[in-house]
């Protein structure tokens, strides 16, 4: 079966006379502590290497650079699989199997998280901290301290 050709010629003209965007978009979210909300997961295969791979899309609601992507790649090996469980954890999805992990994806969906962005050499990591369990009231960093609904 041979690969059908697209034909983008009609466009030749208006794609000419079109200006880029400019867009500071593509900047890295600076180094620092985010709150932020999982907006999309899902399971693949890292490229390079074939391994199983958490991708995640996690969407900065608070306190600076509010609805910017941060991107977190977790690969599933032998050697990682601790830190996986930790970060399953962290969002609240605790299993016995990690061959469960297919079906309850969508738990992870819209969990609100901390987490640190550090950058080392060209590599950009992201680190959960926490989950944030109240926020009814977004834009605010923190809970204050008096808030009888603060669980500890």
């Amino acid at each position: 079966m041979s690969k059908r050709t697209i034909d983008l010629s009609q466009f030749d003209d208006e794609f000419r006379s079109e200006q880029p965007e400019e867009r500071g978009d593509f900047e890295s979210v600076p180094d620092g502590k985010y709150q932020v909300t999982v907006e999309k997961v899902e399971l693949t295969e890292a490229q390079s290497s074939g391994n199983p791979m958490l991708k995640w899309k996690l969407r900065v609601i608070a306190p600076k650079f509010i609805n910017r992507v941060l991107w977190r790649n977790s690969v599933i090996t032998h050697n990682t699989l601790k830190y996986v469980k930790t970060d399953l954890h962290t969002c609240g999805l605790d299993l016995d199997k990690i061959s469960e992990l297919p079906k309850h994806l969508k738990k992870l969906l819209d969990v609100k998280l901390e987490v640190t962005k550090k950058t080392k050499g060209d590599n950009e990591n992201i680190f959960f901290n926490s989950r944030i369990e109240n926020d009814r009231t977004p834009g605010k960093f923190r809970q204050e301290a008096g808030d009888a609904l603060v669980p500890f």
